[in-house]
């Protein structure tokens, strides 16, 4: 009985699933997007076409197609494709999996190709259970992550697989898309909303779908076609691809210190509000700022780090959400800031030789004097006070073999440039 209903679940799942899934491509022709990786000629593509795909990671965004590349191969494949997911499989699941495909492989002679989905789920031990069986070629791995595999997959099974790396869709695949959607649905969406979903979307297909999808349903509760304010409730919050924890974590924090640094106003409050809309910790970016003004700006604008630190104190004073208009004005000031890295340099070449020569004792003449029997050393003789003999700023105050290093050399920009002059 129970076969029976699962059999009757089964033929009526394509009426009930979610416009995504029951337009889900089966073949490369109907796979929209990821040129890069699946452009004529490639060899993913050539690959999946020949029934020879290795070992792969897909990495990506929600909705770029991975599990969908996964399903094509699935669909393409004379090998046996088993499909495990990293949320629930265990250690067992897996050695399950594998000790079936040993007994395959021995029978008949079939390979058999493991989907992995959320690969990054996998604890170390789940992972290192599957190593030997990759690295034996009893399975093909094809895992799927949004991670970045690199962070949180392991190294031994990272060498033993290719990476590809799947983009969001862009807007005009998203388009495509769309009108897919429309044309299964039997709807007429005009080309001004086909874009506005698009756009709402974020690169994400499966959101475009369902954006499609759900404000087809309420115009249908009205008897009428899609409206923008229709797609527009659908769409409610833009999808924000970011993971406080992960890889967006480092790329958005990387795009907004470039941007200051570039001096690029808009680009660092835009990268400013994606990190604090994604729940970053503005503490974190708070600290980023004070370092990029000591690094970037220096003393070509003294005051940026007097207002970094502001910023940062506003932060723990205030907090969100009215500390991002403290961060908002920093992140701005910093970017429209003179440039200079000459401070960073020098502490960096200073650091060098210091490693390189060891502590170097200061000349006799700057060492402390202020002991008894400091001058029978020789301690603090000859030294020229500067405010009374000018011929003290004169000095060379490094060790002896170091005398003549240039360190600090200004970069002529901002409050640097009279310096340069001198």
């Amino acid at each position: 009985m129970s076969d029976l209903f699962s059999d009757a679940a089964a033929a009526r799942l394509s009426d009930v699933a979610p416009l995504a899934i029951r337009l889900r491509p089966s073949t490369l022709d109907e796979f929209v997007g990821q040129e890069q990786v699946l452009g004529e000629g490639s060899a993913l593509r050539l690959a999946i076409a020949e029934d020879r795909v290795g070992s792969m990671i897909l990495y990506g965004p929600p909705g770029s197609g991975k599990t969908t590349l996964a399903r094509i191969v699935a669909n393409t494949t004379g090998a046996h494709f088993e499909e495990l997911s990293a949320v629930s499989a265990t250690v067992k699941d897996v050695r399950e999996v594998l000790a079936a495909a040993r007994e395959r492989l021995g029978a008949s002679g079939q390979r058999t190709i493991l989907f992995l989905d959320e690969i990054h789920r996998f604890n170390k031990a789940q992972q290192d259970a599957l190593l030997p069986a990759v690295e034996e070629g009893l399975v093909t791995l094809i895992g799927a992550t949004t991670e970045n595999p690199y962070f949180e997959v392991n190294s031994a099974l990272l060498s033993r697989a290719q990476i590809y790396e799947l983009e969001p869709l862009s807007e005009q695949e998203l388009e495509e898309i769309a009108r897919r959607g429309a044309a299964a649905l039997g709807v007429e969406v005009p080309e001004e909303l086909v874009s506005l979903i698009a756009r709402r979307a974020g690169g994400d297909a499966r959101n475009a779908y369902n954006i499609l999808e759900l404000a087809s349903q309420t115009a249908a509760a009205r008897d009428q076609v899609p409206t923008e304010d229709d797609i527009e409730d659908a769409a409610r919050k833009r999808p924000l691809v970011y993971d406080k924890g992960g890889d967006a974590h480092y790329d958005f924090i990387s795009a907004f210190i470039k941007s200051m640094r570039g001096s690029d106003p808009d680009a660092s409050v835009y990268y400013l509000a994606a990190m604090l809309e994604g729940g970053e910790d503005p503490r974190f970016i708070a600290r980023r700022m004070i370092v990029l003004a000591s690094e970037d700006i220096g003393n070509a604008d003294p005051r940026a780090l007097e207002v970094a630190v502001a910023a940062a104190h506003a932060v723990e004073h205030v907090g969100l959400p009215e500390a991002r208009l403290n961060l908002s004005q920093a992140a701005i000031y910093l970017a429209r800031a003179p440039k200079s890295n000459a401070s960073y340099v020098a502490i960096k070449e200073a650091t060098r030789d210091v490693r390189e020569h060891g502590h170097l004792r200061p000349p006799d003449e700057l060492r402390d004097a202020h002991y008894y029997g400091a001058k029978k050393l020789g301690r603090g003789q000859d030294y020229i006070y500067p405010h009374s003999d000018p011929a003290g700023f004169d000095v060379d105050y490094l060790p002896e073999q170091l005398r003549g290093r240039k360190y600090y050399r200004p970069s002529g920009s901002g409050e640097e440039e009279a310096e340069n002059g001198n």
